[in-house]
This record gives structure tokens, sequence and C-alpha cells, in this order.
């Protein structure tokens, strides 16, 4: 089952709380990745760690345009449904 946006964003923030070792409890939608101090190796271990929590793969291609955490969301959403419909 697809989760919810409000359930991804929860992800990303313990995700990405454990990965960076700092509280991303406030992070929005709208937010930039890279104003978070977030570094290309910690989005890599940031997405691998929700694949794995989600059970899905995304496609290293679709992670080229990610600038927002909405971007993220919007790419693992996607993901969840093209598995949904298998």
């Amino acid at each position: 089952m697809a989760s919810s946006r409000a359930e991804l964003l929860e992800i990303f923030q313990k995700t990405a709380t454990e990965v960076v070792e700092k509280s991303f409890a406030h992070v929005e939608e709208g937010t930039v990745i890279s104003e978070l101090g977030i570094d290309s190796l910690g989005m890599l271990e940031i997405v691998g760690s929700m694949e794995r929590q989600l059970k899905i793969q995304i496609p290293d291609d679709q992670l080229a345009g990610i600038n927002t955490i909405r971007d993220l969301i919007e790419v693992v959403a996607k993901r969840q449904l093209v598995l949904e419909a298998k």
C-alpha cells in the first residue's frame, strides 16, 4: 500500500536525522535539500534507507533532478504506485 505524503515526509525526516545525526523534524516538502547540509553521499544513504523501509527501488536516472524534499517524495510515491500496479 502506498504511503501518504505526510508519511513519506516523516520517513524522510527520521531517516535524514539518523544518517546526518542532526534533527530534521522541522523540514517541510518545499525545503531545498542542499540547504540542509546533506551532501550527495548522505543523500544516497537516505534514499537507500527509504528504499529498504518502503521495499521499493528508485532508478538512478530518477534521482538526478531531485532538489527539494517534495521532489524526492514525488519520486518515491510514483515508485510505490508502479509496484502496486504490478
